[in-house]
């Protein structure tokens, strides 16, 4: 099958079982703001929604908002008692993030904080907060080995974290490759490997984002330091 073809079943996908109304609003305002289209796809962005709610997820962390799309997916499925942290980097995202979550009607359970991740962590980590039964990696890629190591401290056992992106149209098995996201990749899905806290896998995926995939952990004992 061709690009085109994956994104024609997504097409069909999203008119059958993802058809809605605020997430697309999201997706437009987002263009409109000439944001970086790189928002997980409507497929992916219902199937987090769906394993936040698997997980009977209330409090959930995710590094890289963006616009908000895949924010509106994890806020809507913690529920109106539930609560979302989000960082990101760019204030102009930010901006356009709240927009979309108060549109979205989600915007009261979502507390976004603007900064590098790796400032925003250890501030939150000091404000020993309850620990996430959800954490959503979708940020720059270099830095997620160390996103997930923040992630284990900021979780318990049962959490689940996933990390977005890591199949990288296949350089995941490319050990020579100077590409620095690939390189990110690969160290994540071996720091996965090797942390005993964790059981994780990775799921490729294809569709309208081309050749991808997540790498998916659950954290199975006391999280490390």
């Amino acid at each position: 099958m061709t690009t085109t073809e994956w994104a024609d079943v997504d097409g069909y996908i999203v008119d059958t079982l993802v058809q809605d109304a605020a997430t697309a609003a999201a997706l437009t305002a987002n263009a409109a703001a000439e944001l970086p289209a790189i928002d997980v796809s409507a497929p992916q962005g219902k199937f987090l929604y769906l394993l936040a709610r698997t997980a009977r997820a209330r409090r959930v962390l995710e590094i890289g908002t963006l616009g908000g799309y895949s924010t509106i997916w994890l806020a809507r499925a913690v529920g109106e008692k539930g609560q979302v942290v989000t960082l990101e980097f760019e204030p102009k995202h930010a901006e356009v993030a709240r927009k979309n979550l108060d549109d979205a009607g989600v915007g009261e359970r979502v507390d976004i904080r603007v900064g590098a991740a790796l400032d925003s962590l250890p501030v939150l980590a000091e404000e020993t907060p309850e620990p996430f039964d959800l954490v959503f990696i979708d940020a720059d890629k270099v830095n997620n080995p160390n996103y997930v190591q923040w992630a284990l401290r900021l979780t318990r056992p049962g959490s689940v974290i996933i990390v977005d992106n890591v199949v990288r149209h296949g350089g995941l098995v490319d050990a020579t490759s100077e590409d620095q996201a690939i390189r990110a990749s690969r160290a994540t899905v071996e720091l996965l490997a090797a942390e005993p806290a964790l059981d994780a896998t990775v799921v490729q995926t294809v569709g309208s984002k081309g050749w991808d995939g997540f790498a998916y952990a659950v954290v199975n004992g006391e999280p490390t330091d």
